[in-house]
This record gives structure tokens, C-alpha cells and sequence, in this order.
């Protein structure tokens, strides 16, 4: 959720420039250092429900947190060797050129901007989104078309900025932005009187809403006023490591459409259908190109679960967010979730 700031891409230039001057972004070497480190190191960020937050007991949970033990998973056949950096919007993409970081599973819009002009590589879409706004209840407002000359509390560092300026101007309102660093903030600042209205993704603004003193005293407006295609990231001349993070994910897809799960998958193991036969590895080796064991997906869907159960787990009727399924349903169900076949 990034804007086109200048000094970010001027960074992000001169730091491309000197990882291929050094060679440190040549082909193959991200899955070779993972393996000698032992772990996979994820950037998320500093604390989104369903998304990325630590517990109580300081254990990363959500679904971004989740498609990086899916990645350990693969490649190692354990999900718990990660290790998790957390990062907020400014940071996150510096991070991931810089190589302090294997992969970014930061609830991260893919947009033209960043998947061309920084050296970097969406692996695909984790959760489908849109911007969308949180109002107070006592304001009695029902609609966007309402909100002409309100305050807004937006995050930097996002492409919410440019969102809502597109869309007052496009409705011929004005708006007035009061910009924070962090999510934290933006909700502190909501809270306190600091702006009328949170804009942010709809997934995130039910998050900030449970964070509230008093949860119910707001509400998520129904408009939603853009697409925020979320995904994890990987740098760009690193193929193996970008197809491994890749699958990881159309991994988890596919077996929630074959019907595997992490309750059945030991029993799944040994069927003869050439379709699980060749998800679960016992037939052909889909993992040796990517550098991983022929059962990688099988330890992802056995030890992290297929995309239903992480979704209902950590955002769905399982989590204090009960965000329904719509666009991250599976094609075969309503929504556009699909995942290319392991053949």
C-alpha cells in the first residue's frame, strides 16, 4: 500500500544498484542461504489482526504469518524455522532489497509501481481487498457520499493517500489528511478525536475496529473504493526462491479445492489419484526445480493447512474478525481464488 513517493524510489534505485554490482541478487543464492541460515527470515508488520500480530506469548499468528511457516514448510519440511521482522510501511520494501529479508508477507498491495520499478517480484494474491472507511456511530453517517470536508486518519507510506484523493475528486468533496506512521497510530488517532473518519483496506479496518476501547461505538461505511490485490514478495533475479514462495501459496489453493487438509492429509498421502498422487509427491518430482524435497506440498498442508483453514483461522468465522469469504472464496465456490494445477 505504498504511494509514488520520490525519495523511496530513488532509495530503492541506488540500493538495486548496488546488490547487482555486488552480485547479491544473482540467481539461486536466496534458497542456498536460506538453507545454510536454517530458517527463512519474513518481514510482516508490526501488528495486524488476521494478518500478522504476536500473541500473548509472543508467537507470530495471521495469514501472512502463516504463508511463511508454509514456506519453511517446503523447504525444510518444518514451518516452524522462520524467523519474523517486523516492519512498518516505509521500511518494508528497503528491507527486501537490502536482502535483510527473505521474503515480505505484510498484507503488501501489488501495484504496477512496485512490481516494475523497484526489483521486486509479487509471488501472487493472498487475500483480495479494497479501501474502504471507518466512521463513529455517533456521527450518523451511512454513506461515503457523506464525508465531504470530514478529517481522515491514513497510514504513510500506503496507496491510500492517492486512493482517497482520487475518489473526492472524483466526487467533487474535499478532504483533510492526517497522516500517522503506524496502524497503531491511525487507530490512537481515530480514537481520540484526532480525525471523523480511518480509511484503510476493509480486512484492516475490521482489525484497527477490535482494537477500540469500545469496538462497537464504529462502523465500516459499505463503499469500497479500490482493489488491493494482497501478496507476498520476493526480490526480482532469484527464480528458484520466486517460484518456491510462489507455489507455497497455489499450494495451499489447490489443496483446499482437492479437498486436502491438514486433518486428512497422513490418510490423502496414499491415494492413487494421479492428482493428489502428484500434489503429495509420490508421483514425478514438482519440488527438485524449485530446490525442494518431492513431499514440500504435503509438509505445507499437514503442518500449516490448505487456504480455507488459514483464511477461517485467522480472519473467517474461526477469528474475532468473521470477515466473510467473498472474493477469496474459490472460483469453484463464487469468489476468484485459483491456483494454477501441479502437473
Amino acid at each position: 500500500m505504498l504511494h509514488n513517493n520520490k525519495t523511496l524510489l530513488c532509495s530503492a534505485t541506488a540500493i538495486m544498484a548496488t546488490l547487482l554490482a555486488t552480485g547479491s541478487a544473482q540467481a539461486g543464492e536466496t534458497m542456498d542461504a536460506v538453507k545454510e541460515r536454517g530458517q527463512v527470515v519474513c518481514g510482516v508488520s508490526t501488528g495486524l489482526p488476521g494478518f500478522s500480530t504476536p500473541d500473548d506469548q509472543g508467537n507470530w499468528e495471521g495469514i501472512d504469518v502463516d504463508v511463511c511457516h508454509g514456506v519453511a514448510a517446503a523447504v525444510f519440511g518444518d514451518a516452524s524455522k522462520v524467523q519474523f521482522v517486523p516492519l512498518n510501511a516505509k521500511e518494508r520494501f528497503t528491507a527486501l532489497q537490502s536482502g535483510e529479508i527473505d521474503v515480505l508477507s505484510r498484507n503488501t498491495t501489488w501495484t504496477a509501481t512496485r512490481d516494475t520499478t523497484l526489483g521486486l517480484n509479487f509471488t501472487g494474491v493472498s487475500f483480495y481487498d479494497g479501501q474502504g472507511f471507518l466512521v463513529k456511530e455517533s456521527l450518523g453517517i451511512d454513506s461515503a457520499k457523506q464525508l465531504d470536508g470530514a478529517a481522515f486518519c491514513v497510514q504513510s507510506g500506503t496507496t491510500t493517500e492517492l486512493n482517497l484523493a482520487d475518489y473526492f475528486q472524483a466526487h467533487d468533496m474535499s478532504f483533510e489528511p492526517v497522516v500517522f506512521d503506524t496502524s497503531d497510530q491511525t487507530v490512537g488517532g481515530f480514537e481520540a478525536g484526532r480525525c471523523d473518519v480511518l480509511t484503510s483496506d476493509t480486512s484492516q479496518l475490521n482489525a484497527l475496529r477490535i482494537k477500540l476501547s469500545d469496538p462497537d461505538s464504529a462502523k465500516v461505511l459499505p463503499e469500497v473504493i479500490s482493489k488491493e490485490p494482497l501478496g507476498p514478495v520476493v526480490r526480482q533475479g532469484d527464480d528458484q526462491w520466486f517460484n518456491a514462495v510462489k507455489w507455497t501459496l497455489f499450494a495451499m489453493i489447490n489443496a483446499e479445492e482437492m479437498g486436502i487438509s491438514s486433518e486428512n492429509a497422513d490418510e490423502m498421502k496414499g491415494s492413487e489419484k494421479p492428482g493428489i498422487a502428484r500434489f503429495m509427491g509420490s508421483e514425478g518430482n514438482f519440488g527438485e526445480a524449485m530446490g525442494l524435497p518431492a513431499d514440500w506440498a504435503y509438509s505445507i498442508v499437514s503442518q500449516v493447512g490448505n487456504y480455507g483453514e488459514v483464511f477461517d483461522r485467522n480472519v473467517g468465522a474461526g477469528s474475532p474478525l468473521n470477515i466473510e469469504r467473498g472474493l477469496n472464496a474459490l472460483w469453484t465456490e463464487g469468489g476468484i481464488q485459483y491456483a494454477p494445477p501441479i502437473r
